[in-house]
């Protein structure tokens, strides 16, 4: 076992944890699963339901399978496009700040799971364990987080995204 091992073990664990937590904060927290549909809706999710329900069942699903270190790129780009869509829907008009409610957050998350696709989960994962750990690792893993979050995402937005016009005050 190697130090990089150890270093991704621990970044799978931290956002894959954060990930799992996000999902159930969407399912179960606060307003529940209606006050996220509500929040949804006022972002332009169409239905808002149905997207609440699958986007914390999916930030469950993916998070523990990060954690873990299972089907790693796939789960890499299963995040990537939550951040991208959260990105477009709730953060990008707020600048890059998080602290202003920017992208800054969500940025991170998505560069930190392209990253772990570049160099593979590690010996430490339930990849490396079935030997799927360096099929998809460097160039390819990346590339299918990267561009395979995003282009995920452009696809759901372009499906189910329809922001509320704001009236011209002019």
């Amino acid at each position: 076992m190697h130090a990089v091992d150890v270093a991704v073990l621990l970044i799978r664990i931290v956002v894959g944890g954060t990930m799992v937590a996000h999902g159930y904060n969407h399912i179960w927290g606060g307003g529940g699963l209606a006050g996220t549909a509500r929040w949804f809706e006022s972002l332009g999710m169409r239905p808002a339901k149905v997207h609440a329900l699958l986007s914390g069942v999916g930030e469950i699903v993916a998070g523990a399978a990060l954690f873990v270190g299972l089907l790693t790129p796939l789960v890499a780009a299963f995040i990537v496009g939550t951040m991208t869509v959260a990105a477009v829907t709730a953060h990008r008009r707020n600048g890059f700040f998080v602290f202003k409610d920017g992208y800054e957050y969500v940025l991170m998350i998505a560069v930190v799971c392209t990253a772990v696709a570049l160099v593979g989960p590690g010996t430490l994962s339930i990849d490396y364990h079935l030997g799927a750990d360096t099929a998809l690792n460097g160039g390819i893993g990346a590339a299918i987080a990267a561009v395979g979050g995003v282009l995920g995402a452009t696809a759901l937005l372009a499906a189910t995204w329809r922001p509320l016009r704001r009236a011209s005050t002019s």
